[in-house]
């Protein structure tokens, strides 16, 4: 997905792991912490969740980039309880209408997911270096669909 910018994933409002594929252009160097990333994504959705009963928010849109969350459930090894786990991105929308980028996105990184649900269902969320190897993985995906 030629779009992309970055894709990351947010659990209990911590970035566990984001991959940078192509840097936003004319991006303000103001050192914004991926921590306030994502504790503005889940900050997001419960405010929609909660306001909009059982709802879920599927992209915001910001000039010519649209925020993408893909929201799924995941077990942590420390809840009996599934909590969600966003998938988000960050895509240029510059010449394409956002329902189709956001169709298009969801798509593409259903895969991603679901592949990341599996390897850490039931893991300690709170050890983030964990997750570290995933960005290989979600390079290695995007690399290889786009020779596709």
């Amino acid at each position: 997905m030629k779009e992309l910018y970055e894709l990351g994933f947010v659990f209990r409002g911590f970035v566990l792991v984001s991959h940078i594929m192509k840097k936003i252009p004319v991006q303000k160097e103001s050192g914004i912490n991926k921590d306030l990333r994502g504790a503005f994504i889940s900050a997001i959705n419960i405010f929609v969740d909660t306001a909009f009963k059982n709802n879920s928010m599927e992209y915001l849109e910001s000039g010519n980039i649209l925020f993408i969350f893909k929201i799924a459930q995941i077990q942590s090894g420390d809840n009996r309880v599934k909590e969600p786990i966003i998938l988000y991105g960050l895509v240029d929308k510059s010449k394409k209408k956002s329902d189709k980028l956001v169709r298009k996105f969801f798509e593409r990184v259903e895969p991603v997911l679901q592949l990341f649900i599996q390897k850490y269902n039931e893991a300690d969320f709170t050890e983030l270096n964990q997750f570290e190897p995933f960005q290989e993985t979600i390079q290695e995906f995007f690399i290889k669909k786009t020779q596709e």
